[in-house]
């Protein structure tokens, strides 16, 4: 039967979430949940979800108590319903003997979708659903994203100049932003599922794009180059690091293909579209395929351009810095120009914070056309 909810039921699902956001690193490509255990409105047991092919996090708790017959089981996501990698949560409560399940959300996986909470139900297990509903969404944004709509969720990340500009004329960009912000960058790669640059920029900087934080357990994220003509060098910093190096490409010259894969590159090959350049619609998909739920988007103006003239970006991420670089210094995005206000790109603000010397905005972009 389905159940009200309360303010305590409030109270313990805030204590679920912080679980769920313990695994924001490590749980990749599944999604970051959290549970707890109540009896008497005491917690008697907690767990989260800390790495893929690990127990979920309502097993995760049940270990932790001897005796859950009866308890208020509080988690972020729907019990799953299916067997996977691990056997169905939704069995485990049951014959764990519990007496009301309260889930912040209803899972987007089609396998489960719903049928977790029936399964329970059909048990004389009491229900609640929806309890700090937005919190869990926005925690699990890039999986519902890939469950809903086949395609990752891609956040944009910018250093900038207090003019816009994100290099100077010649190209050098080593440092706009303070080494506080740089950290905090490593941080939006430890949660992102893949870091994507486009060719010019691994041809300018070299960059290593993989996740350098100091005694915190990470899953690399798959370092991912667009590069429609193989022009990414064998040397290339990032084929030689930890982890998954994929490069993206139209290209049929199968000589090159090979040499990089010697190199220690996944060389894929896509569709193009009409200007020979590769499909950026279907690199998205084609990402959601190999499972990753949240991409960061690290590139220069072109790539950046066309992605968010493409409605591609989600969010962006700007860190602004306070310095001018002057009007010969590089944009933002190269773009069209836009000859009226109604074909404006709108972002809706989320939040701004000092980091360091620079300051950090962060933006939802509105304008969708791809969901």
């Amino acid at each position: 039967m389905r159940d009200q909810s309360t303010k305590q039921d409030c109270v313990f699902m805030a204590r679920a979430l912080l679980l769920a956001r313990k695994g924001c690193y490590t749980t990749k490509p599944n999604p970051r949940v959290g549970c707890v255990l109540v009896k008497n409105n005491e917690i008697i047991a907690e767990g989260w979800h800390m790495r893929a092919g690990q127990g979920h996090a309502e097993v995760e708790a049940l270990k932790h108590t001897q005796n859950a017959r009866g308890a208020t089981v509080y988690v972020t996501l729907e019990p799953c319903f299916h067997y996977g990698r691990t056997p169905p949560c939704a069995d485990a409560l049951i014959k764990a003997g519990v007496a009301r399940v309260v889930v912040a959300m209803q899972d987007p996986n089609p396998l489960v979708a719903g049928k977790g909470l029936a399964l329970l139900e059909q048990a004389g297990i009491r229900v609640c659903s929806g309890v700090l509903e937005a919190e869990a969404k926005q925690l699990n944004k890039g999986f519902i994203n890939r469950m809903l709509y086949g395609k990752p969720y891609v956040t944009s990340k910018l250093a900038m100049s207090l003019d816009g500009r994100t290099a100077m004329a010649s190209g050098e960009s080593k440092w706009i932003t303070s080494p506080e912000a740089r950290q905090d960058v490593q941080k939006l790669r430890a949660a992102s599922g893949a870091v994507l640059t486009g060719i010019d920029t691994v041809l300018a900087d070299d960059p290593g794009m993989n996740v350098r934080l100091d005694n915190i357990d990470v899953v690399q994220p798959v370092r991912v180059i667009l590069d429609s003509s193989l022009r990414t060098p064998v040397a290339a910093k990032l084929l030689a690091l930890e982890g998954r190096s994929i490069i993206l490409t139209c290209s049929e010259d199968q000589q090159k293909i090979e040499t990089l894969e010697q190199a220690g590159a996944e060389v894929y090959h896509l569709a193009s579209d009409a200007k020979g350049q590769l499909d950026l619609q279907e690199v998205l998909v084609f990402l959601a395929e190999q499972q990753i739920n949240d991409v960061l988007l690290e590139a220069g103006s072109v790539l950046n351009g066309a992605m968010m003239q493409q409605g591609l970006i989600d969010e962006c991420i700007f860190y602004m810095a306070p310095s001018i670089l002057g009007a010969s210094g590089r944009g933002l995005f190269a773009m069209p120009e836009v000859s009226v206000m109604a074909d404006k790109i709108q972002l809706q603000f989320v939040d701004m914070r000092k980091i360091g010397l620079d300051l950090r905005l962060h933006f939802n972009v509105q304008n969708q056309v791809h969901k």
